[in-house]
């Protein structure tokens, strides 16, 4: 709570906390500009900013487990560079084929959707033939590479003004958000997480090994592809809103691990989207600059603030419990 009193009262507009605390209860604020600032921005901002810390930092534990490799993060399958090739294709192969559209915030949001969901029902359709985990993780590699190389080809191309709109996007953005968008977002995050909750049994199972999940009764293909499933709604989901954003859902895993010091997901899985979200909203204060006007990217906060934490972790535990 007090993470997110904070992320709110900070912006280019400052708001007395008195204020804050009439309009968020309902109440007149001083200004009628204040509480325009504080509804249609500010507050939109703050639950993107929770939303995204809850999806990323899970999904980022599922695929750790399901693939029993710590650097693994929610964007290994390849759902991330799916959506970067969808809103690659609409700011830049647009402009190359001669035809214009609407590079809306919505318009975005469809096309990185698009992407994603392609890479995803490839991925799932691979899944259906291989039983071997690991054979899964490198075939999501490697369709990040195709679409990084064919994202690269179109930047290549492309106009200077297109290539600073896809590279202002891939930066990352937790605000433009519309309360009907941010609406949309959330309900997609809550089917991730119970898809996530359904899974704490057979995830449970899987840290002590395939053959032991077997002999448990637990049925590896279909938790497999439970897990990949929620982990593309997720990450694909945060990737079309809210851009692609680095370092959380790899760390977080980790940090809550060293906090809580447990391996059961009863308590990972509540305990990680908690510290995710405590700590993009703790990021994204940061990148208010609080004194000043400016705005950094979310993508390079949540880089330059959250890897020394995690080395420094790392360091004094000397030791990872997966």
């Amino acid at each position: 709570m007090a993470a997110l009193l904070v992320n709110i009262s900070l912006g280019s507009v400052k708001i007395p906390l008195s204020d804050i605390g009439h309009i968020l209860l309902g109440q007149d604020a001083s200004k009628k500009t204040w509480e325009h600032i504080i509804i249609h921005y500010r507050l939109p901002k703050a639950i993107t900013a929770i939303l995204v810390g809850f999806g990323l930092s899970i999904s980022g534990l599922l695929m750790q487990t399901l693939f029993r490799n710590p650097l693994a993060g929610p964007f290994v399958l390849g759902i991330s560079s799916g959506a970067s090739l969808g809103v690659a294709l609409l700011v830049m192969g647009s402009s190359l084929i001669g035809f214009s559209f609407l590079n809306a915030t919505v318009s975005l949001a469809i096309a990185a959707s698009l992407g994603s969901f392609l890479v995803l029902v490839a991925i799932l359709i691979a899944a259906r033939n291989i039983r071997d985990t690991m054979a899964i993780l490198i075939i999501g590699l490697m369709f990040g590479s195709i679409t990084a190389a064919v994202v690269n080809i179109l930047s290549f191309f492309a106009s200077m003004e297109k290539l600073q709109q896809y590279v202002f996007w891939s930066l990352g953005s937790l605000g433009d958000l519309s309360w009907t968008q941010v609406s949309l977002f959330a309900l997609i995050i809550l089917m991730g997480l119970l898809m996530a909750v359904f899974c704490i049994k057979g995830l449970n199972a899987l840290l002590l090994g395939e053959q032991y999940a077997k002999s448990m009764g637990v049925a590896i293909k279909n938790i497999r592809l439970l897990v990949m499933l929620a982990t593309s709604l997720l990450a694909g989901s945060i990737t079309a809103f809210a851009g692609p954003i680095a370092f959380i859902g790899l760390a977080v895993p980790h940090i809550t691990r060293l906090i809580f010091k447990s391996a059961d997901h009863r308590i990972l899985i509540p305990a990680t989207a908690l510290v995710g979200a405590i700590i993009v909203l703790c990021c994204d204060s940061i990148a208010q600059l609080p004194g000043s006007e400016l705005t950094l990217p979310i993508n390079a906060i949540t880089s330059i603030v959250g890897a020394p934490v995690v080395i420094w972790l790392l360091m004094r535990k000397r030791k990872i419990v997966l």
